[in-house]
């Protein structure tokens, strides 16, 4: 996989990615979700970079990742420890974290495989979801929820 800059806007973004493709797919709920949450100027790119970032990412994967007997594409527990290893700033891991969170969350559905990424991201950034549910993300406009 190519690797970016620790902390750069291009590696949060490619966790991102990973988050986005975690069930096997992005539906419309989180193509919605990434607009309405200004996910990606949250991580320092405009729409343009970061769907080359995630188109990259796409193609990291079909060169390093294994496929399942269901035919689905499976990164290994190294690769994505190395996706989550270029984030070492504590504030920037909870910005992509809760990122992340909304992403999951888009659908009202967590599949399993969305709760282990999310499960190994809080792990490696020893974060507590609880809290990093309730930071505010500064500089973004905040969407009323019912």
């Amino acid at each position: 996989m190519r690797h970016y800059t620790t902390d750069s806007p291009e590696a949060s973004a490619r966790i991102l990615a990973l988050a986005l493709l975690a069930d096997g797919a992005i539906d419309l709920s989180e193509l919605r979700t990434l607009q309405s949450h200004d996910i990606a100027k949250r991580v320092g790119l405009d729409d343009f970079h970061f769907d080359k970032v995630i188109q990259e990412f796409c193609e990291d994967v079909f060169s390093v990742a294994e496929s399942t007997k269901s035919g689905h594409l499976e990164l290994s527990p190294e690769a994505i420890e190395q996706l989550l290893g270029d984030i070492h700033d504590p504030l920037l891991q909870e910005k992509v974290l809760r990122s992340m969170l909304d992403i999951v969350n888009a659908d009202g559905r967590l599949a399993g495989s969305e709760a282990i990424i999310v499960s190994k991201a809080m792990q490696r950034w020893d974060l507590d979801l609880l809290r990093t549910a309730h930071t505010p993300i500064p500089q973004v406009r905040r969407v009323a929820r019912l």
